[in-house]
């Protein structure tokens, strides 16, 4: 299969290196949806954070597929939730110390959504989520990890990848590894596989 014909609607650099690390030939064409208002419009009414990773996911692939509709597009979101709280990508280092300050010592969940679609349908879904719980770390520990890590940490929800020093965060992680990573990597390359997409 050539490149061109699947396609990964997200600007992720860890859910990139995840399909390329397995050995898939792939496009990735980042979606441009408005995802702040979409995030705004489910809280207000009351939907899961579960649910708002499944739409954003959709959204994502289905605004690629229009304008590739030969091919199999791949979209993913990835919500962080904390006591009914959704955390968001942070904007700065302060907001991402800020954020981390909030999440350690306690436990958040990982809700993936993630969508196939092919000229502008939905042809498969999945979801799933992992629990993670970070560790009390200290002040001086968290300035460290800031230091090491700079920028990177603005990459995720979370503000870590646990691929890296952001494993020292954590006590506790229940879930699927890919997953965490923003990729549920293993019930996509069953579909991949199913379709004829990678070899069997």
């Amino acid at each position: 299969m050539t490149a061109h014909l699947l396609i990964l609607a997200s600007a992720s650099k860890s859910r990139a290196a995840v399909l390329a690390a397995a050995g898939v030939a792939f496009s990735q064409i980042p979606a441009d949806v408005d995802e702040a208002s979409v995030k705004t419009e489910m809280q207000a009414r009351g939907q899961t954070a579960a649910a708002c990773a499944a739409k954003l996911a959709e959204m994502k692939a289905l605004a690629v597929s229009a304008r590739h509709p030969s091919a199999y597009v791949i979209g993913c979101d990835q919500m962080l939730g904390c006591d009914g709280r959704w955390f968001d990508k942070p904007a700065d280092m302060s907001a991402a110390r800020e954020q981390l300050r909030a999440l350690r010592g306690r436990t958040h969940m990982l809700f993936n959504g993630m969508v196939v679609t092919r000229a502008d349908k939905t042809v498969w879904r999945t979801a799933d989520q992992a629990e993670l719980t970070m560790r009390d770390f200290s002040d001086d520990f968290l300035d460290a990890y800031l230091a090491q890590v700079g920028g990177q940490v603005l990459w995720s929800v979370g503000g870590y990848q646990l691929e890296g020093p952001g494993a020292q965060l954590f006590s506790a992680v229940r879930g699927d590894f890919f997953s965490i990573l923003g990729l549920p990597l293993l019930p996509l390359l069953a579909f991949l596989r199913d379709h004829g997409l990678i070899k069997t």
